[in-house]
């Protein structure tokens, strides 16, 4: 949930120094002024108006401190106990840090990391020079987040010989002779090199300031400005470029895949696997080499203002190393992200059509909406479009699939649930002051008003949540999947660039947890998220992912109900809906399946470590063989297996290929919940034959939002 304000009342709070100390062996990367004051401003505004008032004092500070080493070295991998007992002494400095602009000390720490990375990957690749005993029974421990730091060098050195023990064992298992794997492995470690080597300071910046604001609460962030322009693309689903997805592959930048309709695909020069090895701005601007830059900063280069003229230096995908290249010269446009607005599609139940809409953000154009924009781009403009088409085809029940959707604009998930209920309270927001506001839906009538269910999982979160809860608690749809993230907060975003009245983004965005939200019965989704009304088998583990899992998450607590009334008759079909739903999976050779991929699943994931024997290994190998085997239909088992490469390892065709496989897999999940839709479409057709839902309830069709 997040609202934009601009809060130019705060500019006077905001004014402090940005003073930096000098050392005599400065780190490779150092603060700038600019961060130094992001930083200044960012402790002024989180501590006079987040939801949670937290001093920024030494407890935060080390709170700070173990979080920071936790985002460098999640798996401690790199430090050993020596490091961090010599960071000790900054363990109370980091908020005097952050208040007096002075921000050297985090750049220090980070500058120890870089060390450690370059010397343990370096001394990865020197084992690739000896032989491994698979013979030997031990085992490596992958699972590492709650190990302690290695106590000395000699520790860090046998961790990381068992994790290159393990990458050479993968291989070996997956058909890779020796040279095979030496080469790929060797390639491994130096892409993981150039990666850890090409950070730029506003990388530790953001790692820092991240530290900081999670320690207050895990939905409060600092965004560089980089994060935020990516963050309002997000957002509008548009940018101004040439309609190109890139990708790093080795050195270059790679054309993963081409917009339909974009400058690159209607140039008809570039395809997939060309390798842009260069940008210019304008006819005659000088070539900039991105040969070994990051993806993120060759993309700043290709973008630009619309209408602007890019020049691309291209070599070929076809070429070798030593190829022609070529000069593609193109007009930047307005590019649309269709893969991640709504979509729509239909399942053919018995001769029965159900729709399906698939949403995987709450998108909304902020600025083209305040601008008065006639075509902004919403989430519930699209998804009232989808629905009238779905109608058109004859549609009788409706999925809302919100698997995997982390929430967006609050107002998005206000009017997208309005699409179903005629008026009425969606969500109640309590602010630090205690005020509970209503956002209610204002617009007569319902755009779907027949069968309907809203299918969740562990990573529905926020405006997820909140659609979910209120169409549950209207009882105007069935609800299934998992329990949901449980993340119950409402955030704002504050431009520290408009508050500095800098004239360009130079300071970047806090997004900020100013309220807490409320279903309409008046309970929260804080914490236990939403419980689902049927329940499907689940991976997830709610200690080690969603809300419970966050050691700072706000409590779960209960407001007064608003005032609504129920306006479906889902309550009254659950058991008989649970009743057939279980009576049919239990027969269902494919939900059987999937029960028993859960199974494997959670003791594969429980064990948290892995046998570095040979024999062990290949015998597990050959049993997870036979069980992928025994339920092949079309002779697929043998890719599912494990190959021992990483992504961008493969050639590029095959990931591609590997991807519009995944796509195209059975949903087992979804195919399921169409028969309860369709169920409840029988139930309510057998109580009432003649009459429809809007119809019980004078409902009448809502337009387009």
């Amino acid at each position: 949930m997040r609202h934009r304000f601009i809060w130019a009342a705060l500019a006077v709070l905001c004014t402090g120094p940005a003073a930096s100390l000098e050392t005599a062996q400065p780190p490779r990367l150092a603060p700038t002024a600019q961060q130094s004051e992001a930083a200044y401003m960012s402790a002024r505004i989180l501590d006079r108006y987040h939801y949670r008032r937290v001093p920024l004092d030494d407890a935060m500070s080390v709170k700070i401190f173990d979080r920071y080493l936790k985002a460098l070295d999640p798996e401690h991998l790199f430090f050993t106990q020596a490091d961090v007992d010599g960071f000790a002494q900054y363990r109370t400095q980091l908020d005097d840090a952050i208040l007096q602009g002075q921000l050297r000390v985090p750049f220090l720490i980070f500058d120890r990391y870089e060390t450690r990375v370059r010397e343990r990957l370096e001394a990865a690749k020197a084992l690739l020079n000896q032989d491994f005993d698979f013979t030997a029974k031990e085992s490596y421990a992958y699972q590492r987040d709650k190990a302690p730091w290695p106590k000395t060098d000699a520790e860090v050195q046998d961790l990381w010989r068992k994790r290159v023990k393990n990458d050479w064992l993968r291989l070996r298992l997956a058909g890779k002779d020796d040279k095979a794997i030496r080469e790929t492995l060797a390639k491994r470690y130096d892409n993981y090199l150039s990666r850890a080597t090409r950070n730029k300071s506003e990388d530790v910046f953001q790692i820092f300031m991240n530290a900081y604001a999670m320690s207050i609460e895990p939905h409060t962030n600092y965004l560089g400005v980089s994060a935020s322009t990516d963050f309002d693309i997000s957002m509008r689903l548009s940018l101004v470029g040439i309609g190109a997805i890139l990708q790093e592959r080795d050195d270059y930048i790679v054309i993963r895949e081409l917009v339909p309709g974009g400058p690159a695909a209607l140039s008809g020069q570039l395809a997939v696997g060309d390798r842009i090895v260069g940008v210019a701005q304008g006819k005659d601007g000088a070539l900039v080499d991105v040969i070994g830059s990051r993806v993120d900063e060759a993309v700043k280069l290709i973008r630009g203002e619309k209408e602007s003229t890019v020049v691309l230096d291209v070599l070929p995908a076809d070429s070798g190393p030593d190829g022609k290249h070529k000069r593609v010269q193109m007009v930047r446009a307005q590019i649309k992200l269709e893969e991640q607005a709504a979509q729509k599609k239909i399942i053919e139940q018995n001769g029965h059509k159900v729709g399906v809409i698939t949403l995987p953000t709450f998108y909304e154009d902020f600025e083209g909406r305040r601008q008065g924009d006639a075509d902004y781009r919403s989430a519930s403009r699209d998804v009232s479009r989808l629905i009238n088409e779905l109608k058109a085809e004859k549609i009788e029940g409706l999925i809302f699939d919100l698997r995997n959707n982390g929430g967006g604009s609050l107002r998005q998930a206000v009017e997208l649930t309005g699409l179903f209920i005629d008026k009425g309270p969606v969500v109640q927001q309590k602010r630090t002051e205690g005020k509970i506001d209503v956002e209610s839906d204002t617009q007569a009538g319902v755009l779907w008003d027949g069968p309907m269910a809203v299918m969740i999982n562990r990573s529905s979160a926020s405006a997820s949540e909140i659609m979910a809860a209120a169409l549950q608690d209207y009882g105007r749809a069935v609800i299934v999947g998992e329990g949901s993230f449980g993340k119950g907060t409402v955030q704002t975003l504050v431009s520290l660039d408009q508050l500095a009245n800098s004239p360009k983004p130079v300071y970047g965005e806090l997004k900020m947890t100013v309220a807490q939200f409320f279903r309409v019965n008046g309970g929260t989704t804080q914490l236990k998220g939403v419980t689902p009304d049927i329940r499907f088998p689940t991976i997830q583990d709610e200690d080690s992912y969603g809300e419970s899992s966050f050691d700072n998450a706000l409590p779960w607590v209960q407001i007064p109900a608003a005032s609504y009334s129920t306006t479906g008759s889902v309550k009254d079909m659950l058991a008989t809906l649970n009743s057939r739903y279980h009576t049919r999976i239990a027969r269902d050779k494919d939900f059987l399946q999937l029960q028993d991929d859960v199974t494997e699943y959670r003791k594969i994931k429980e064990s948290k470590t892995i046998s570095l024997n040979e024999a062990e290994r290949r015998k597990e190998k050959e049993t997870q063989e036979a069980r992928l085997k025994a339920r092949d239909k079309d002779g697929n088992a043998s890719k599912q297996l494990d190959d021992g490469l990483q992504a961008g390892e493969r050639s590029l065709a095959a990931d591609l290929a590997a991807e519009k496989a995944y796509k195209a897999r059975k949903d087992v999940l979804l195919d399921e919940t169409a028969r309860i839709v369709m169920d409840q479409a029988e139930l309510i057709s057998l109580r009432s034959p003649a009459r429809t839902l809007a119809q019980e309830k004078g409902g009448r069709e809502k337009g387009n939002h």
